[in-house]
C-alpha cells in the first residue's frame, strides 16, 4: 500500500510536468504557467509535510485542520477565477479598441479611395476637353 504522502507527491509532480510540458509547447503563457507551477509546488509541498496543516490551522484559528486546506483551495480558485475575469474584460476592451480603429482606418481608407476616383474623373474630363480642342 502507497502511503498517500507519496501520492500527493506524485500528484504534484505530475502537475508540474504537465505544466512544463505545455510550456514548452506554447500551449501555456508565462503568467498562467507560473500560477500552476505554484499549486503544483504547493501540492508537492503539502505531500511531502502532511503536518503541515496541523501545525498551522491553530494559527489562524482554525479548529480542525483539514479545513484549512480546504478554505485556502476555495480561496486559491476564487483569485484564478478573478484574474482569469480580469484578464478577459482586458482583452475584450483591447479587442474592442481594435475594431473602433479598423473601423476607422477602413472610413479614412474609403474616403481617399473616394478621392482618388474624383481626381481621376477629374483628369478624365479636363483630357477629354483638351483631345476635343
Amino acid at each position: 500500500m502507497i502511503d498517500y504522502q507519496w501520492t500527493s507527491t506524485l500528484i504534484g509532480l505530475l502537475i508540474a510536468s504537465l505544466i512544463l510540458f505545455l510550456v514548452r509547447r506554447d500551449h501555456l503563457h508565462g503568467p498562467y504557467a507560473v500560477w500552476w507551477l505554484v499549486v503544483a509546488a504547493m501540492v508537492v509541498v503539502l505531500g511531502v509535510f502532511p503536518r503541515l496543516f496541523d501545525t498551522v490551522a491553530p494559527l489562524f484559528g482554525v479548529a480542525y485542520p483539514p479545513i484549512l486546506a480546504v478554505v485556502l483551495g476555495m480561496g486559491l480558485l476564487l483569485i484564478k477565477m478573478l484574474t482569469m475575469d480580469l484578464e478577459r474584460s482586458r482583452q475584450e476592451r483591447k479587442l474592442r479598441r481594435l475594431t473602433q480603429r479598423l473601423a476607422m482606418l477602413e472610413t479614412l481608407l474609403e474616403k481617399v479611395h473616394q478621392s482618388q476616383l474624383a481626381q481621376e474623373k477629374e483628369k478624365d474630363i479636363g483630357g477629354d476637353d483638351n483631345q476635343g480642342q
